[in-house]
């Protein structure tokens, strides 16, 4: 099959550092390629892949700064970009939100959008009523909640190639934090519970420039606390070591998370989670096998006196069996085929939104 890949700017395909999105797009492309696939990635000029890229600037937006002031315009430059060249796909899969929405509608080809993000802003329910004729994927179940009304078209989990991490039968004994530092991901909870486990806690962690204010008012000032080193931004290739040799993953987050790309990085190194059950993370950790889901601080604190009770092994088999890169890209697959051979109908008149 002739497929094209559109990937965000704001990144490379794979990221240099931090980038959950340009991530998976990257492990989906690797696979579909590994499945004999003729793919093609549509991405900034400084990606790395096997498939056939079709660069959109030299390179990733994020690292060039404040040359940047405008990241829109480039990816309308992409949008036009893969439909100048969309009759030689068989499908166009955007990861790109709904920029190209109105050309898709408009398109022979096609489309299925993945989206990525958290979906109960207030600004998304009117666009998508007007465009409940465009195929969308969730990544998890939770995520479709305030979009019941959208073209759902299946559920597609993230996944990481196999061999990406190694299993560690055991731990250094600290505990880990990966990810960004934000007001919902809730690196304040992560330090509260080390603090009160009586545990090493390490901190990766990226500060975007919209959360530095944030950061320098309520986490620089727990950082000074004994038991807690702040590690800062880490490579893909570190996240090995980091992950493997902790004794569990904290993902205390507030907010409804689309998936949570980390437990399962976590689970793929053997490394239990333990998690606020807000948003996919029921659907991704089996409480009690592969990590906690709690409710509050003294149960978490509770949860990370357990889990050395938990098998490391369960946890790598539990992200083998549903978490690889190869059954991500099956599972797409299936989609294109049924996209290809019954498409979406159009929308009636009495479904379309009020002018």
């Amino acid at each position: 099959m002739r497929i094209a890949q559109i990937a965000p700017l704001y990144e490379s395909v794979p990221p240099q550092l931090y980038g959950g999105t340009e991530r998976v797009v990257s492990y989906l492309t690797e696979a579909l390629v590994a499945l004999g696939h003729e793919v093609t990635l549509f991405a900034s000029g400084d990606s790395r892949t096997r498939a056939r890229l079709v660069a959109i600037g030299e390179r990733a937006l994020r690292l060039q700064g404040k040359q940047i002031t405008d990241p829109i315009t480039h990816h309308v430059r992409l949008v036009e970009r893969v439909f100048s060249q969309a009759a030689e796909f068989d499908i166009l899969h955007f990861h790109i939100d709904f920029l190209h929405f109105p050309l898709a509608r408009r398109g022979l080809t096609p489309t299925v959008t993945t989206l990525h993000g958290r979906l109960d802003l207030p600004d998304l329910a009117p666009l998508f009523a007007e465009f409940n004729d465009l195929p969308v994927v969730s990544i998890s179940k939770a995520q479709r909640a305030p979009l019941s009304h959208a073209c759902w078209v299946g559920t597609v989990p993230h996944g990481l190639p196999r061999g990406l991490h190694a299993f560690r039968p055991r731990s250094d004994g600290y505990l880990a934090f990966l990810g960004r530092v934000s007001p919902e991901k809730r690196v304040d909870r992560a330090i509260e519970i080390a603090s009160r486990a009586g545990l090493p806690l390490k901190i990766a962690a990226k500060v975007d420039r919209a959360d530095r204010a944030y950061f320098n008012a309520v986490i620089r000032p727990l950082l000074t606390h004994p038991l807690v080193e702040f590690v800062g931004e880490i490579s893909e290739a570190e996240k090995d070591s980091f992950l493997g040799r902790a004794r569990a993953l904290l993902f205390p987050i507030d907010w409804p998370e689309p998936f949570g790309l980390v437990m399962i990085e976590a689970l793929a190194c053997g490394t239990p989670v333990i998690a606020y059950g807000h948003g996919a993370v029921p659907e991704v950790l089996e409480s009690g096998v592969t990590g906690f889901i709690v409710s509050s601080q003294e149960e978490a604190v509770q949860a990370v006196a357990r889990v050395d009770r938990l098998s490391r092994a369960d946890c790598r088999a539990s992200f083998e069996k549903r978490f690889t890169a190869r059954r991500m890209a099956k599972d797409y697959l299936a989609l294109y085929e049924r996209l290809r051979s019954h498409p979406p109908q159009p929308p009636t008149a009495a479904l379309r939104p009020a002018a």
